[in-house]
């Protein structure tokens, strides 16, 4: 049985039924559909892997097109929705590695803390307790992670963004960029590592500052 023959509820699994077999139909009104049920949803997800309004419009643009000209390959394995995600979280990350070339590998020595000989932490370990309660420094932190996050090679920063800021599973993302489970897990890993690094530096030297106007 071919995929356009398939029933409704198979070929969908989910809300989104009718408006995949009006696009396996070609129906005159099934692009617009569309575009104005995920428009918002996939250029969010966009920007936040590219960081760039002009890359993440064009990442959405593609997606749709694929989603058009691909649709008879929808199996309904999975929902629709994540179907086209996947198409634009891919497309994301190729549009971030073209513009970013290549930049070089996380260095886990880098980013891993420095430990005594008696297991102990050789650096103080920031506590940034009081910055996530203090609304007047929440700005300020999700500054410094949004800095932090941009710092990321193209392959760290669409892991991260897919499993911790998405939410999605390690088995989706691996899916989504066409890598193994594996190494979702150790790309994720290390942009955590690299983030909390970048972080204790810059509240630090926002600590510092503070400390220093209070003695001048």
């Amino acid at each position: 049985m071919s995929a356009s023959t398939l029933p409704m509820d198979i070929v969908s699994g989910d809300r989104d039924g009718r408006l995949v077999e009006a696009l396996r139909h070609g129906e005159s009104s099934a692009a617009e559909r569309l575009v104005t049920t995920y428009q918002d949803r996939a250029y969010r997800l966009a920007i936040r892997i590219a960081s760039n309004a002009q890359d993440a419009e064009e990442i959405v643009q593609d997606a749709f097109l694929t989603v058009i000209r691909k649709i008879d390959t929808f199996r309904g394995e999975s929902a629709f929705g994540s179907w086209l995600y996947r198409i634009v979280a891919n497309g994301a990350y190729h549009k971030l590695r073209r513009r970013q070339g290549q930049r070089m590998e996380i260095a886990l020595d880098d980013v891993l803390p420095v430990f005594d000989e008696d297991g102990r932490h050789v650096a103080p370990v920031a506590d940034w307790s009081a910055c996530v309660d203090n609304p007047c420094r929440r700005a300020e932190l999700r500054l410094a992670m949004s800095s932090a996050i941009d710092e990321l090679p193209a392959h760290y920063r669409a892991a991260l963004v897919l499993r911790d800021v998405e939410g999605w599973s390690c088995s989706e993302v691996a899916d989504a960029l066409s890598i193994n489970v594996g190494n979702v897990k150790a790309r994720v890993h290390r942009a955590r590592l690299f983030i909390r690094q970048r972080l204790s530096e810059s509240l630090s030297v926002t600590a510092f500052t503070q400390s220093f106007r209070r003695i001048a």
